[in-house]
C-alpha cells in the first residue's frame, strides 16, 4: 500500500486553512465566522500530525489533541456567548451586532 507524501499534507492543510481565513472574512454570521475559524485550526492540527507522521515521535499528535480539546472550549463557550446575544437582540449578524454596540 502506497504512502502520501508529505506534500500532500501540506497542500490539504493549506487548503483547508485557506478555505477558514476565506469564511472568516466573508461570512457576516457569527456561527459561520466560528466555522472558518474551526477550519484553520484543523488545518494548523493537520501539519502537526504530518510532521508527527514524519518523525518518530508523538510530539506533534499530543500538541494536536491539546489543540482540539482547547478548540472545543472555545466554541462551547462563544456558542453560550452568541446564544445570549441572540436571545437579547434577535441576530447572529456580526454588522448588525456593531452597529447596536455603537448606540
Amino acid at each position: 500500500m502506497n504512502e502520501l507524501p508529505l506534500t500532500a499534507y501540506f497542500y490539504l492543510a493549506s487548503l483547508l486553512f485557506s478555505t477558514g481565513i476565506y469564511v472568516v472574512l466573508v461570512k457576516k454570521n457569527a456561527v459561520f465566522v466560528l466555522l472558518g475559524i474551526e477550519l484553520m485550526l484543523n488545518g494548523a492540527n493537520l501539519i502537526l500530525v504530518a510532521f508527527s507522521k514524519a518523525a518518530p515521535t508523538l510530539n506533534g499528535q499530543i500538541f494536536a489533541i491539546f489543540s482540539v480539546v482547547l478548540t472545543v472550549c472555545e466554541v462551547s463557550i462563544a456558542l453560550a456567548i452568541l446564544l445570549n446575544i441572540y436571545r437579547k437582540h434577535a441576530t447572529s449578524n456580526l454588522d448588525e451586532l456593531q452597529e447596536i454596540g455603537n448606540e
